[in-house]
């Protein structure tokens, strides 16, 4: 059940980091779950790693989604090049 939890809350991380990044990405939802996850878990990581936090804080939260916002950022200049 885990699994499909960090699923789905990557999914959604995935789509407000899309929110904000301005322009179109040309991203399904298979991109977008991926990216919402991979950016969940290096800025998750990174984060504890450095105590700025703990998991399930708010702060995670939102360090997930700017982890996931830099990603989007970096796959779409390395798309359009």
């Amino acid at each position: 059940m885990g699994f499909v939890v960090m699923v789905i809350v990557g999914f959604l991380i995935g789509l407000v980091a899309r929110w904000i990044i301005p322009g179109t990405q040309a991203l399904g939802f298979i991109l977008t779950t991926v990216l919402g996850i991979a950016g969940s878990f290096v800025a998750g990581y990174a984060g504890q790693a450095l105590g700025w936090y703990a998991q399930g804080q708010a702060a995670s939260y939102i360090a997930s989604v700017i982890g996931a916002a830099v990603l989007l950022f970096v796959v779409g200049k390395l798309k359009s090049a």
